[in-house]
């Protein structure tokens, strides 16, 4: 990239490193001269610069149309809240149950998985807590569980291990409460209770207190955790009356069910089959490998939250199968770089900032990821994707994106996202194992490399997206 510095400023430059006058002066100077600067001060001063940079080439040349589609139903809407991963995991299932059920639209109760994923991480949090009791609180490890005692956000397995233990709801048997779509102040009191009890744990670990003094400790804690889940977000059932019509009209009683029947009963994805697939270009971490994120996880005992990193075109051909085969994909994104949210649209070249600002953004992805400029932070579901014939084999143009955040924005709340934006932006799916190469799948029984727990890999159990 040029610079944009001129010899006269550079001569400027003190050598103790700190800003002179007539270093500033030259900068204003230089600004102030140059037509195009003063052009962009004056838009970018009276509208937003993404108005400014908008590419409406891209805007005009890209449709919602779709060789493959699958969605004829509404989008769900987690609100202000994180449950991103959560909705999509919610979304994928609920395309199965409205199949077996015949019903044109149907909703999980993402409440009731809150419930539990809060109280599943609540646990879990005191667990590490009592692992590292006898290092300091400004051991690096202990900083970031401080730091990060619970979030909304979550990863693929993740969700599996709450609907493994806990089954599923309808909506209608734990509906969304004003804390459930609004988690902000629940949030904030289960932090402080956490925390405090971290202090209580850590305090009894110093005074000699053993491991079984510890977790009869942790339960009580756990009883005010309970206590506080159930005030905002309801208690959840333990089992239910499940009656329905179907689009056809007709009835159908399944009489009371527990959520684990009734999960067992209409879950016909084989949750246990899925994997986790990554795209991680850093150099450091070879694709075929697995990886772990430390300190990463809800249920204790559950599975831990494991990746394979593949290139960036297996993973379109896998996602790009599923749906050609009927089943949506779940899938996580850096989705605010190039996005227009009302028009719902992804595209690598939408925004041309370079025109607008005189400078080149030149780093890679994998530049991007080492450098703390991207990370996955919103779980959404692919439900079409556009196949163009090209060489005798078939390549993805663009994706139809099932978005959670209600109809206002995109096509009543459905995304497009380019190919050129699925390359830089994307990095995981959940994918059905037999459809990996058979020296992938092979990879996945292999002990996963762990990485640090604010490693970019785990940034989606803590994004609030």
């Amino acid at each position: 990239m040029a610079s944009t510095v001129q010899p006269d400023q550079l001569e400027e430059v003190s050598c103790d490193g700190s800003l002179s006058a007539n270093q500033l002066e030259s900068l204003r100077t230089n600004f102030e001269s140059n037509s195009q600067y003063r052009l962009a001060q004056n838009a970018v001063c009276k509208t937003t610069v993404t108005d400014v940079a908008l590419d409406r080439r891209i805007v005009t040349s890209t449709d919602h149309s779709f060789s493959h589609l699958l969605d004829e139903w509404k989008v769900t809407n987690q609100k202000k809240s994180g449950r991103c991963w959560m909705f999509a995991g919610l979304n994928l299932l609920r395309v199965s149950a409205m199949k077996a059920m015949k019903l044109k639209e149907f909703e999980l109760s993402q409440n009731y998985t809150f419930f539990w994923d809060k109280f599943e991480r609540s646990n879990y949090f005191f667990e590490r807590i009592i692992e590292t009791a006898d290092r300091g609180t400004d051991d690096r490890h202990v900083a970031w569980l401080l730091e990060r005692p619970l979030d909304d956000g979550g990863q693929w397995n993740m969700f599996v291990n709450v609907v493994r233990k806990y089954g599923l709801v309808p909506q209608a048997a734990m509906p969304e409460t004003e804390s459930s779509s609004n988690s902000g102040r629940m949030n904030g009191v289960l932090l402080y209770k956490l925390r405090e009890g971290a202090q209580t744990l850590r305090a009894m670990a110093a005074e000699g207190a053993d491991v079984d003094q510890l977790r009869a400790t942790k339960n009580e804690l756990l009883q005010v955790v309970f206590r506080i889940l159930s005030i905002h977000l309801g208690t959840p059932p333990e089992s239910f009356d499940w009656q329905w019509s179907d689009r056809d009209q007709k009835f159908h009683r399944d009489g009371r069910l527990t959520p684990q029947e009734f999960a067992q009963r209409y879950v016909t994805i084989p949750l246990d089959d899925y994997v986790c697939l990554v795209h991680d270009p850093r150099p450091e971490h070879p694709v075929g490998r697995t990886y772990t994120v430390e300190l990463l996880g809800n249920v204790e005992g559950g599975r831990i939250v494991k990746y394979l990193n593949v290139e960036i075109d297996l993973m379109k051909q896998i996602a790009a199968r599923a749906i050609i085969d009927g089943e949506p994909v779940w899938m996580g994104a850096d989705c605010g770089p190039m996005m227009q949210r009302d028009l719902g649209l992804w595209d690598e070249r939408l925004y041309d900032y370079p025109a607008v600002y005189n400078t080149e953004f030149s780093l890679t992805k994998a530049e991007r990821l080492t450098h703390h400029q991207t990370a996955m932070n919103h779980a959404m579901l692919f439900t079409g994707v556009d196949l163009v014939e090209e060489n005798g084999r078939q390549r993805s143009r663009r994706w139809r994106v099932e978005n959670s955040w209600g109809e206002e924005s995109g096509r009543k709340g459905f995304f497009v996202m380019n190919d050129n934006w699925f390359d830089e932006h994307m990095f995981e799916i959940a994918a059905r194992r037999e459809h990996l190469p058979a020296e992938l799948q092979s990879a996945l029984d292999e002990t996963p490399t762990i990485l640090p727990p604010w490693d970019p890999m785990g940034s989606l159990a803590h994004s609030n997206l």
